[in-house]
């Protein structure tokens, strides 16, 4: 009888550590509402189409999306740990910074916050995409120039960490491609917004790390 426990006992961890081992890679989109899905429905939002193209493509991958409309970069700092121990991803799609510069926050606070989410990533074993944002003329010509360095500075010699384009290029003069605000994107923009990054994205999947 205790041969018999012993042997189911055996069965049922092998059984799930053979579903530990086949778990697919994560790749965890960390931003805000630009990423979150803001004003769309249920199936919308650009990481949403990521996920159905990496099926469409054969790629195992499954996307986790921890985007919360509003969020800052020192609040992503706050979650961030607790995401990364939880998820351990592979790839970590950074999209962060757009509400520090729309609020006109320190530019010396965002470049370390910055710095520390992408520091955090890279000690969690995952590479960091980053999606670097801009903002308008209006907030005048030092400001806006320092806040694209905090991000243009971020890779340095690290071959872990990659810069996308600005996902909103072809979509921020668009007024079709605008919410009522003026400033979230429509569906019709989400994939648009894929486009720009897709290829830092499979750049960074494909990557032996």
């Amino acid at each position: 009888m205790a041969f018999g426990i012993v042997l189911v006992l055996w069965g049922w961890l092998a059984s799930e550590n053979s579903t530990l081992a086949v778990a697919p890679p994560v790749v965890l989109v960390f931003g805000d509402s630009l990423s979150a899905g803001y004003g769309l429905r249920a199936g919308e939002a650009w990481p949403v189409l990521l996920q159905a193209r990496l099926a469409s493509l054969g790629y195992a991958q499954r996307i986790v999306n921890a985007s919360v409309s509003g969020e800052t970069t020192a609040g992503g700092v706050a979650r961030l740990p607790a995401l990364l121990q939880e998820h351990q991803p592979s790839v970590v799609v950074l999209e962060l910074g757009a509400n520090d510069g729309l609020r006109g926050l320190p530019l010396q606070a965002l470049r370390a916050n910055l710095r520390t989410l992408v520091d955090a990533i890279r000690r969690a074993g995952a590479l960091a995409v980053v999606l670097p944002m801009q903002l308008p003329p209006n907030y005048g010509p030092a400001y806006a120039k320092g806040f694209g360095r905090a991000f243009s500075d971020l890779p340095g010699q690290d071959p872990g960490v990659s810069l996308a384009p600005f996902f909103l290029q072809d979509v921020a003069l668009e007024r079709a491609l605008l919410q009522a605000d003026g400033l979230h994107p429509t569906a019709l923009a989400q994939p648009v917004m894929l486009e720009a990054i897709w290829p830092a994205i499979v750049a960074a999947l494909n990557s032996p790390k």
